[in-house]
Formats: C-alpha cells, structure tokens, sequence
C-alpha cells in the first residue's frame, strides 16, 4: 500500500462512528435506537429533531463534558466576553472577540464547502441534538476552544503578571475538554476534533500578528465604521449562498453581527472615553491586592449583572422589532414565516441586526450605565 493509501486507511479510522461509539461506552454512555426510546432531551427549536434516550453512568464525566459542550455555546459567548471587556481588560477583549469571529466564520463557511456528514447513529449515541442538522467537518466546537484560550494566553502574556506554565496550562485544559465533549456527545468524529484544532491553530498564527493593526484601524480608521457595518454583510451574504438551510448560516449571521457590533461600538467606545486602555508606562497589568479582591470582585458581579440585563433587553427588543418589520417589507403571510426564515430575506438581516445591536450596546450602552450608577 502506498503513502497515500495508507493516508486515506488513516482518514477513514478517524472518521469512524464506531471509534465515537467505543469512547461514549467507556465513559459510560448508553444508548437505545429503537423508534419507542426516543424521548426530546435538548430540542432543536429549527428543525423540531429531538435528542436520544441515554443513561450516562458516570454522573462526573457527563456534567463535565456538558461543561465542556456549554463552552462552545452562545449563552457562554454572551457571558464571558461582556465579562472580560467590563472587568478584566478591553484591549485585550476586542481583539480576543475579533479571533473567535474570524475563526468561526471560516470554520462555519468550510462546513458548508465540504458537507461532510456527522457520526452515524447508531452506532454512535446522540447525546446533543441541537446541532446536529449542520455539517461536521471542522468541528467548530474545537475551533473556539483552541482559539480562545491560547489567544488569550498569548494576547496577555508580557501584558498581565501571571505564571506563563499555568496560563498554558490552563489553556491546554480549556481545549482538551472542548474537543473531548464533542465526541463523547457524539457530535464529532476524531477527524472533525483534529481537524479544527490544526485549522484554529494555522488561522491564530496568521492572524495574530496583524490584531494590532487591525485593531488600530477599527479605532481610528475614517473608513472603519462603514467596513465595520459592510464587510461582515457581505460575508453573511457569501455564507448564505454556499449551501442549502441549517443552523450554521444562522450562527454565521449571529457571529458576522455581533463582531460588527463590538467594532461600531469600539468607535464610539472610544470617542466617549467609557472603557479607556491603560496607559503603557502601567504595563503589565497586575490583578488587585489580596485585600482589595473582595471589594473587585464584588464590584465586577455588579457590572457583569447590570451589563448581561442590558444586553438581554436589547436582545428581545430588537428581535420584537425586526422579525415583524422584515414580514413586513417581503410581504410574508403568517401561514409560511415558519418556511421563510430559513431564507437569506428573512434569517440573514434578522439574526445580523439583532445581535449587532448586541454587540454595540455590549460596548456602549452598558458601559454608559455603569458611568451612569458609579461602577466604571
């Protein structure tokens, strides 16, 4: 057998379900595939799947692996981000949020270019369902997980006063446990997981470098605001053409507008001195004093409860205005809003105004209100 025979032996041993499935049984994972076993355990609100009955017989290792799954979902992205712009460093945070959308749009975008298909159940045990109508290679899930963290390893290091082995290896932690719950849900082959950690890790090393220009044009560019607006349009735009409905191409639009979100808001941020860069002659950062940690962290709790309220009234604001005024303008009866979101007319200007309107306020309205009740 030549070289590329044996490469092609090697992809189909990583892309096989039974790999998956003899993990989920070593974890613990039992399944049921009659059509009397299913039961809707995390309903996917799109496409009405439901998920498989199972019994988890290690308690530890599934509320860990759906620790790990919630590491690559928007309730965490909406909370941590926030989190870090308020109360830890803006800088740092941009830059960070403009990484995650690079790599999970391109991650998204080649989803749809290869349509490669999800482990098969059975054998494999559906523990999520959620996202299972999308395509499976690179795993997205891997991607952000390998972003993340060693972005953020490598944007604070020589900026914030840490041991650098233990930010390494918290950030090898944060990975392993991301990747690994994606094949213990049953969601990724090994070759999907891979796949996304070396393709995560090629986009941070081209990208990397160029963060502080492209930081510096958002901030002070005369063009920046209508790039800002413009350029992850167009990109939704080329999303929604690459292949038929699935709830990637809603995610793609919610990441393209929340980045265009954060980087209008960045402007203004700015321009309104709400969340000022410390000056260099401050660097590197030091977290606060033992004996000021308790009032930091209280004063942290506040902003990040009083900013998430913020960003959760914008949320259902702008999704009670724009759904109905899009109906509107395409003229869409009732009977078929159901079919039509799943259309670039309806689910592209939806899901990007909504959450640009999001990532706006993340860095204007809520700052504003913490210079407003004294927590700034």
């Amino acid at each position: 057998m030549g070289s590329r025979g044996r490469l092609a032996e090697l992809f189909r041993f990583l892309r096989d379900p039974h790999l998956v499935a003899r993990f989920q049984r070593l974890c613990g994972v039992r399944g049921g595939f009659s059509g009397a076993s299913r039961r809707p355990l995390r309903r996917n609100s799109l496409t009405d799947d439901a998920g498989q009955e199972f019994v988890a017989e290690n308690r530890f290792l599934y509320y860990l692996f759906t620790l790990g799954a919630e590491l690559g979902n928007e309730p965490f992205y909406l909370s941590f981000f926030p989190f870090l712009l308020w109360n830890v460093d803006a800088l740092v945070s941009r830059r960070l949020i403009m990484v995650w959308v690079c790599v999970m749009y391109l991650g998204q975008c080649t989803k749809d270019v290869l349509r490669w298909s999800r482990p098969a159940s059975p054998p494999v045990v559906k523990v999520e369902m959620f996202y299972d109508c999308e395509y499976g290679m690179p795993s997205t899930h891997a991607m952000s997980g390998t972003a993340i963290p060693f972005a953020l390893f490598f944007l604070t290091r020589g900026r914030w006063q840490y041991s650098l082995s233990l930010g390494l290896a918290l950030a090898v932690c944060w990975c392993l446990l991301v990747c690994v719950s994606r094949i213990y849900m049953g969601m990724h082959s090994l070759l999907d997981v891979m796949a996304g950690v070396l393709y995560s890790a090629l986009i941070l090393l081209f990208l990397l470098p160029a963060l502080d220009a492209v930081d510096e044009f958002v901030l002070t560019g005369a063009y920046a605001p209508a790039a800002a607006a413009a350029l992850p349009a167009g990109l939704g735009l080329l999303s929604f053409a690459l292949d038929g409905w699935s709830t990637s191409r809603a995610d793609t639009a919610q990441i393209l507008g929340s980045g265009a979100g954060v980087a209008l808001g960045s402007r203004v941020n700015r321009l309104l001195g709400l969340l000022p860069d410390p000056p260099p002659e401050r660097l590197p950062l030091a977290p606060p004093p033992l004996a000021a940690a308790g009032p930091a962290a209280a004063a942290a709790a506040l902003r990040w409860g009083a900013g998430v309220l913020v960003l959760v009234a914008t949320r259902a604001l702008m999704k009670a205005l724009v759904a109905p005024a899009l109906r509107r303008v395409w003229a869409v009866p009732e009977r078929e809003v159901r079919r039509a979101r799943r259309g670039a007319r309806l689910e592209l200007p939806y899901r990007y105004v909504v959450y640009a309107a999001v990532g706006f306020n993340v860095l204007f309205l809520a700052p504003l209100l913490f210079r407003f009740l004294r927590l700034s």
